[in-house]
C-alpha cells in the first residue's frame, strides 16, 4: 500500500503547478482589463527584465568553459533541442490542425523551438545519476543560445501565423527585453554574483512570479476573448495527449541515439534529460514578447501542460536510471 502511495505521489503536482492552475482560475473569474491590464504588462515587463539580468548573474562562465570540453554530448543536446524538436513538430502539423486549433498547433509548435529548462535538467541528472557538470553547461548553454535562436526559429516557421508579432519588432523587443537584461548580469556578475547564489531562493521567486504575472494578463485576456468558449475539455484533453506523445518521442529517440553513439551511462542520462525538457521560464516569456497578446492565453497553453508533463514522467524515469545504476 505504501509503495502504492509512494508512486502516486511522483505524479503528485508540485507547488508551482498549483499556482499556475490558481492563477489560470483567478485570471478567469476576475479577468484584469483597460488600465489594470496595463499597469499589470508594465510590471510584468519589468519582471521579466529582472529574471534574465538574475539569470546572467547566476550564470558560472567557469563552469562552461569547463564543460565545453565535452562537445560532442553538447552537440547532440542542442540537436535534440533545436533540430529534433521543430521537425516533429513540423512533421505534426497534418495530425495536430485535424484535433487542435490552430493557435494551439501554433502553441505547440512554438513549444518545440523553446530551449532545455536548468533548474530541472540539473536536478533530474543529479536523481538519474548523470553527468551533473555536463548537464549545467548544457542546459546553461541551451538557455542563453536560446534567446538567439528561438526568435529566429520562430520568425522561420511560425511567423507567418496571424498571432506572430513583427520580425523585426520581435527581434529588437528580444534584445532589449531579454538579452541586454542577461549581458548586463554577466557583465554585473563579478561583484554580486556571490549575491546571487546566496539568495537563489529570491531567484526562484523572481521565475515563478515573472511567469505567473504573463499567464495571468495573458489568460486574462484571452478570457475576454471567449477562450472557454473555444477550448472545450475534450480539446484540452487532446492537447494532454499530443504532449505526452511528443515527449514520449523525444526520449526515446534521445535514449536510442545517445547509446548508437557510444556515450557512458552518465552521459546518457544527462542527453536524456537536457535534450527532452522545454523551458516555461524562458518560454512564457519569450512568448508574451513573440506573440500578439490577443491570442497569448493559448499559445502559451502547451507550454504549461508539457511543463507538467515532462517533470512527472522524468522523475519516475530518473528513479529507475537510479536504480539501474545502484
Amino acid at each position: 500500500m505504501s509503495a502504492a502511495l509512494s508512486s502516486l505521489s511522483r505524479f503528485k503536482p508540485d507547488s508551482f503547478t498549483l499556482a499556475l492552475l490558481t492563477t489560470v482560475a483567478i485570471a478567469s473569474v476576475l479577468p484584469c482589463s483597460g488600465g489594470v491590464a496595463v499597469a499589470f504588462g508594465n510590471v510584468t515587463t519589468v519582471a521579466i527584465g529582472l529574471l534574465f539580468f538574475l539569470h546572467g548573474a547566476k550564470l558560472s562562465r567557469e563552469a562552461i568553459v569547463a564543460g565545453m570540453t565535452h562537445w560532442r554530448l553538447h552537440l547532440l543536446v542542442l540537436c535534440c533541442t533545436f533540430v529534433l524538436f521543430p521537425i516533429l513538430g513540423l512533421l505534426f502539423k497534418p495530425i495536430a490542425l485535424t484535433v487542435l486549433t490552430p493557435e494551439l498547433y501554433i502553441g505547440l509548435l512554438f513549444l518545440c523551438m523553446l530551449p532545455s529548462t536548468v533548474q530541472s535538467s540539473i536536478a533530474l541528472t543529479a536523481m538519474g545519476r548523470g553527468n551533473v557538470p555536463a548537464a549545467v553547461c548544457s542546459a546553461s548553454a541551451s538557455n542563453f543560445l536560446g534567446i538567439f535562436i528561438t526568435p529566429l526559429l520562430v520568425s522561420a516557421f511560425v511567423i507567418q501565423g496571424h498571432a506572430a508579432r513583427d520580425p523585426m519588432a520581435a527581434v529588437l523587443s528580444i534584445v532589449l527585453q531579454l538579452l541586454v537584461p542577461f549581458i548586463a548580469g554577466q557583465l554585473l556578475r563579478r561583484w554580486i554574483g556571490n549575491w546571487v547564489d546566496r539568495h537563489k531562493p529570491m531567484l526562484k521567486y523572481v521565475d515563478q512570479g515573472s511567469i505567473l504575472l504573463v499567464v495571468y494578463t495573458a489568460f486574462s485576456e484571452a478570457v475576454t476573448e471567449g477562450l472557454w468558449h473555444k477550448l472545450s475539455a475534450t480539446l484540452l484533453v487532446t492537447l494532454v495527449v499530443v504532449c505526452a506523445v511528443l515527449l514520449a518521442i523525444v526520449l526515446a529517440l534521445s535514449l536510442y541515439t545517445s547509446r548508437k553513439l557510444g556515450f557512458s551511462r552518465e552521459d546518457e542520462v544527462t542527453i536524456v534529460f537536457c535534450g527532452s525538457k522545454k523551458s516555461l521560464a524562458s518560454g512564457v516569456p519569450m512568448a508574451k514578447v513573440l506573440f500578439a497578446s490577443s491570442s497569448l492565453g493559448m499559445i502559451i497553453l502547451p507550454v504549461m501542460l508539457f511543463h507538467q508533463i515532462q517533470l512527472m514522467v522524468c522523475a519516475v524515469l530518473a528513479q529507475k536510471f537510479a536504480r539501474r545504476e545502484g
